[in-house]
């Protein structure tokens, strides 16, 4: 099973990232779009509860088809810290993808990798510990900043830190809505991410993906006991 050091505080947590960001692959190309299969994992919390459950779900990348899910409920280890957040999640999702018995080739976070304060965020991190190919795809632009992409899907603007180094890009997967910001997590080049999350989004803003992963780990927070 694979699992992560839950850090004693603050401190740690950013010495645990400065440790394991060395180990980010970022010369690989990736998996081929529209082939094998990709895992989407997201989480959602019950504060009131300490709760935090994690869902994988494994979908064909030629058809978008289901395949596998799997879900894992855990307690929040650790506090809620701005760029930290991947060792509030990390647990109950490496568990989550554990309970499948499918390997993806590609695994999509709802979140950063590289566009990320420390550029290391939960999808470097995942794919590091995990040794999968991984890649971020973001609802909200975070810290960084980035022009308007053109208004048809596919147009794209980069993604830029202060001193302009390009982290991501704004990617626009649906004629006409905000775009979606697409970063570079783990074994993936950015522009096969970006083609990734094109190919994943056929018809809604975010990733089928995201979608599902979404979904189901809400179902089973609600379900547990």
């Amino acid at each position: 099973m694979t699992s992560v050091k839950t850090p004693a505080d603050e401190a740690e947590a950013r010495a645990i990232q400065d440790e394991l960001r060395s180990r980010v692959v970022f010369g690989e190309v990736g998996p081929a779009v529209g082939q094998g299969l990709v895992a989407g994992v997201d989480v959602a919390y019950d504060d009131e509860r300490d709760l935090v459950a994690a869902a994988a779900v494994v979908i064909d990348g030629a058809t978008l088809r289901v395949v596998e899910e799997a879900t894992a409920v855990g307690h929040v280890s650790f506090p809620y810290v701005p760029g930290l957040l991947a060792f509030r999640e990390l647990p109950t999702v490496l568990a989550a993808l554990d309970a499948l018995t499918a390997t993806p080739d590609l695994v999509v976070c709802d979140g950063y990798g590289l566009a990320h304060p420390r550029r290391f965020g939960l999808a470097c991190h995942l794919g590091v510990v995990t040794g999968l190919p991984a890649m971020g795809v973001a609802k909200n632009p975070f810290t960084f900043t980035h022009e308007e992409p053109g208004a048809r899907r596919g147009d794209f603007a980069p993604l830029c830190a202060a001193d302009g180094t390009e982290v991501g890009r704004a990617v626009r997967t649906q004629d006409g809505i905000k775009p979606v910001y697409v970063s570079v997590g783990h074994r993936v080049s950015l522009d096969n991410a970006c083609a990734h999350a094109l190919a994943l989004s056929p018809r809604y803003r975010i990733p089928e993906t995201t979608r599902l992963a979404d979904s189901l780990c809400r179902r089973a927070l609600k379900e547990a006991g």
